[in-house]
């Protein structure tokens, strides 16, 4: 017999299910999937290869959302057709399986309940990432470069691909700034709601006195914007400078002046690149970049929300956070606006950041 109280987690679920789909539209979606496909049959398809990966990007995207929505239904099926045997039988065998594929079921309804918060444009785009440590000298160097550990684990659990762009090292320890590449569909969906401050408290490991410690750092998240969206940049609003690229402690990598920043005029955003090895590619990353920040910057400027949108440039200090890491007297992570917590500090170090995550999506749609 199954206990009442997973009757009525699956009857939960299953209400949540519905009215998810209510959003999602499956049959709309499956109208639009058909339509995109005869698209790709006609003899022209591929005379404007831009067009057609982004059909072809946008077929794949729909596939994947009604794949999801087959995959729970199937699993709302199993579920229900175990409950019917279940009804009449005693079996321990059977009772685990449900509760298995229960567990399974409210997993994938979270999973695809996230994307109905990932409604706006930019939201599908790869992420730019930029940490920029804060008040604590050293010590801010350090958790900066703790930051940077921890999104590029997030980023290979969550199978993106993770690329230091640019990367300027601390004078002891640590990082004074550093921007990564995130790439992967959603990426930036994802990863928006970690703007702001993130503050530290430790033993610190550079006091000889071994005295508690509070350190600060800066977490900016930029779309990297596709191809298809017009950003228009003129030649001579740009400056471009060389410099030799150097590695952590300040060593030379190679000879050649490959590494190049970008200096738009008219807004005075600065962008540079050092992670390729020539100068064109590293300048070819280097305008990937200030696309997607001149992008933000007019879309801003557009809403008349800087102050709102740039909140992450207030002070990096104490009273801006929005995340609290305390490793010491005790262990607990929250999240200031979720009011989310946990004190499994070293697993969200290690990149287990999803619930975070999840819990600001759902906090923001009901702003």
């Amino acid at each position: 017999m199954i206990e009442q109280e997973l009757l009525e987690q699956f009857e939960q679920l299953c209400k949540k299910l519905k009215d998810i789909i209510d959003v999602l539209n499956p049959a709309d979606a499956e109208i639009n999937l058909k339509q995109k496909q005869e698209l790709t049959t006609a003899q022209n398809f591929w005379n404007d290869n831009q067009r057609a990966n982004k059909i072809l990007k946008e077929i794949k995207n729909i596939s994947d959302k009604l794949d999801r929505i087959s995959l729970i239904r199937d699993l709302k099926a199993e579920l229900s057709t175990l409950i019917e045997i279940l009804t009449d039988e005693n079996d321990p065998e059977l009772l685990k399986e449900f509760s298995l594929k229960l567990n399974l079921f409210s997993k994938k309804i979270e999973e695809i309940e996230l994307a109905t918060y990932l409604a706006l444009e930019e939201d599908k785009f790869s992420a730019i990432l930029s940490i920029h440590p804060g008040a604590g000298g050293t010590e801010s160097c350090d958790w900066a470069n703790m930051l940077l550990r921890m999104y590029m684990r997030w980023s290979e659990i969550n199978n993106f691909k993770a690329t230091i762009t640019d990367l300027l090292p601390g004078e002891e320890a640590g990082i004074k700034s550093v921007d990564i590449m995130i790439e992967g569909e959603y990426s930036y969906g994802y990863l928006k709601g970690e703007i702001g401050i993130h503050r530290l408290v430790r033993i610190s490991p550079f006091d000889a006195n071994k005295r508690r410690h509070t350190s600060f750092a800066s977490v900016y998240v930029l779309p990297e914007i596709d191809d298809d969206i017009d950003v228009d940049i003129n030649d001579k609003d740009l400056r471009i400078d060389t410099y030799r690229s150097s590695s952590a402690g300040g060593q030379h990598v190679n000879v050649t002046d490959s590494a190049v920043r970008i200096t738009h005029l008219p807004t005075g955003i600065v962008v540079q690149c050092q992670n390729e090895r020539s100068q064109h590619q590293n300048k070819a990353v280097a305008m990937k970049i200030l696309r997607s920040r001149l992008y933000n910057f007019m879309k801003e400027q557009q809403e008349k929300e800087i102050k709102k949108k740039h909140a992450e440039k207030a002070d990096i200090a104490w009273g801006n956070q929005i995340r609290s890491y305390v490793f010491h007297p005790y262990s607990l992570i929250k999240d200031h606006r979720t009011n989310l917590e946990t004190g499994n500090v070293n697993a969200v170090m290690d990149g287990n950041i999803d619930p975070f995550i999840s819990a600001f999506l759902k906090w923001n749609s009901q702003k």
